[in-house]
């Protein structure tokens, strides 16, 4: 079974389960275990796997981290465990002990839903505080899988990893930096735009307070239009991100137009769900055959499709168990409230798994 296979299941294991784990030894077998499994490595044989791995600091003995990953009989990722609702901030002291005392070159902290990525590239082998690649199993996309491949048995090589963990990290902080100073623009970065566009006015009192204002404007009616061109074009289900820089950037023109009509019928399934899900999980995909709605961005989880391309009549096509698709016949958007149940049926098969037979 391919990566992103194993891990769609784990993640559906984990929305089933978490509920009833309540140790963090369960957190470990339930979700960790078969997350290290997944990336390919043999949990039971302690050649590549070892638990409880010593990791002693100076001169307190006795330190273990959970797991330590080998590859060719090296440490290479020391990965330290939580329950899987607990917040991961409270404990990046320990992985950082266990870091500087392991010969490993990077190392994981999670709680079986959130993972987080560290190694050294502020200064050798001491630990960064911060990861360079982050993601939660409740939320995957192709890009989180793309990554993980690179961490995989038989493709890992720690020096690759290490120079791309630099782009990683340093280009998601530079996008934060951006939104932030979008949201809300410090005043140097005011200055600086005044600057470079030779406002008139001094940037003291009144003229600061205008400009500062204009620049709060025109980032929010950016943001508003990259949102909207994502909308538009949205990335074709079969495109695969080699690199999360260019996964997060590239926006293809393929051509495809993405109507107000086809929007409103997303806005409206979005709406009728959000009673099972939280509306950030209804994602869309346009083609030129069809308008997608999907759960989690992932085309494995169809909800439905809107055909709205006819000019003679519009149809609203859901999925059922059997990957089918059924047609309905619409006469507006609003008929889309009609089908409620079978859209709510639908996500429910998703994030609950399929209804037991009681059958005997």
């Amino acid at each position: 079974m391919e990566l992103a296979k194993k891990l769609e299941s784990l993640s559906e294991r984990i929305s089933q389960l978490k509920e009833i784990v309540k140790t963090e030894e369960a957190t470990k077998t339930a979700f960790i275990m078969p997350f290290i499994s997944a990336l390919g490595y043999d949990i039971f044989n302690p050649m590549e796997v070892v638990p409880e791995a010593v990791a002693d600091v100076g001169n307190k003995k006795g330190e273990k981290v959970d797991y330590c990953i080998k590859v060719d009989g090296q440490d290479a990722i020391i990965v330290e465990t939580k329950l899987w609702d607990k917040n991961l901030d409270d404990h990046h002291g320990q992985v950082y002990r266990y870091f500087n005392a392991s010969p490993a070159k990077f190392a994981i902290l999670t709680n079986g839903i959130q993972y987080r990525f560290h190694t050294d590239l502020e200064k050798a082998n001491i630990l960064d505080s911060k990861p360079f690649f982050e993601f939660s199993l409740e939320q995957l996309n192709d890009s989180v899988v793309a990554e993980l491949r690179r961490f995989q048995k038989g493709e890992f090589d720690a020096s690759e990893i290490h120079k791309t963990a630099t782009v990683l990290r340093y280009s998601k902080e530079v996008k934060e930096l951006l939104r932030a100073e979008l949201n809300s623009p410090s005043e140097e970065f005011v200055r600086y735009l005044a600057s470079a566009v030779k406002y008139p006015r001094r940037m003291s009192g009144s003229g600061k307070e205008e400009f500062t204002a204009l620049v709060n404007r025109a980032g929010k009616s950016l943001l508003s239009e990259l949102v909207s061109e994502r909308l538009k074009k949205a990335l074709d289900s079969e495109t695969q991100a080699n690199e999360e820089a260019e996964a997060v950037a590239e926006i293809i023109d393929d051509g495809i137009v993405t109507t107000e009509e086809e929007l409103q019928g997303f806005r409206i399934v979005q709406a009728v769900l959000r009673q099972v899900v939280s509306v950030e999980r209804i994602t869309m995909r346009d083609s030129k055959s069809y308008f997608a709605i999907l759960l989690d961005d992932n085309n494995r989880k169809t909800i439905c499709r809107l055909h709205f391309n006819r000019e003679s009549a519009k149809y609203l096509g859901i999925i059922d168990a059997e990957k089918n698709e059924t047609r309905h016949k619409i006469d507006s958007v609003n008929d889309i409230f009609r089908h409620e149940a079978a859209l709510v049926e639908t996500v429910k098969r998703f994030t609950e798994g399929p209804a037991k037979s009681t059958a005997d």
